[in-house]
């Protein structure tokens, strides 16, 4: 039998030659192969790095169970094999203690360790800011967007706002992701968004920000976290919600903090402002109506 310290020995190579392979890889590769890094950048939101590390130790400890597994299935193929020259069943046993207290009580742990990892920064993650830098309200509608930046007036009569279209396809499905709603948001400042729904159950996904967050009639729900690189990425809903869900997609814009308060004064020099109306018409939004409201269509 191999003596302890040639074990360490030889564990030694596989240790450095771990931390070498590990030391080459990506911040994608790291972060299993998950959207929100890039070489050399932050993570976008103060976040993604909770949801990585869940991700990532999760299927390390899923593969570590999987190797057991499936080792000792095959050293039972091989040890308990038919011999040539056997006939009949093998001696049957009727139980064995140890190894039903061993299945029963390890898959107990693993499961009460991943739900007490996945219960903490769940936890962490839904916390709500109490004074957020920037309050935000995005209004999920069949197939569209509308964002509306809070104000400080409890009547939100000094709020701004957008109302969006859905995705506008050309004859060869193709979308002009310029036409398409477009939430800006400031660099490093801490974010509430309010989650509404005017119609069905929509899910408000920002894809690189590795969460997203059902929205229901009756039940506003919030998100809260800072975004921390400047940059574009790409929103849609993640529940299926009609006929033409797959085309109710948003842009992301992460933007310095001048940048952001220019584009609110944009909005407010064209007229949108105070608590966004209700008025909307859902057809008005189908591909090809330019996303009409009610009053819109009535004026005409």
């Amino acid at each position: 039998m191999p003596s302890k310290r040639r074990l360490r020995w030889a564990a030694l190579p596989l240790g450095v030659a771990a931390a070498v392979a590990l030391a080459g890889c990506t911040p994608t590769e790291l972060n299993g192969y998950l959207p929100g890094f890039e070489d050399g950048g932050t993570a976008t939101t103060n976040q993604v790095e909770r949801v990585s590390s869940l991700w990532v130790n999760s299927w390390i400890v899923l593969l570590a169970v999987g190797v057991i597994t499936w080792a000792l299935m095959a050293w039972a193929a091989i040890a308990y094999r038919r011999r040539k020259g056997q006939t009949g069943l093998p001696v049957q046993m009727r139980y064995n203690m140890p190894i039903e207290i061993f299945y029963t009580v390890v898959p107990l742990i693993l499961v009460l360790g991943m739900f007490f990892f996945t219960a903490r920064d769940q936890s962490a993650i839904e916390t709500v800011w109490d004074d957020p830098d920037v309050e935000i309200t995005a209004i999920g509608k069949q197939w569209a967007w509308d964002f509306m930046y809070n104000g400080e007036e409890e009547d939100n009569s000094d709020a701004v706002w957008t109302m969006g279209i859905q995705a506008q396809p050309d004859a060869e499905g193709n979308i002009d992701e310029a036409q398409l709603p477009t939430l800006v948001l400031p660099v490093d400042q801490k974010v509430t968004i309010d989650l509404q729904s005017r119609d069905v159950i929509h899910s408000f996904w920002i894809i690189d920000f590795l969460y997203k967050k059902d929205m229901f009639i009756g039940k506003d729900n919030s998100w809260s976290f800072i975004p921390t690189r400047v940059g574009e990425y790409q929103g849609k809903c993640a529940e299926l919600c009609g006929e033409y869900h797959s085309m109710m997609l948003f842009n992301v814009k992460v933007v310095e903090q001048a940048e952001y308060e220019a584009y609110l004064e944009s909005l407010e020099e064209q007229g949108n402002t105070g608590d966004i109306s209700d008025a909307y018409d859902r057809l008005g939004n189908f591909p090809g109506t330019k996303g009409q409201t009610d009053s819109e269509e009535e004026a005409e």
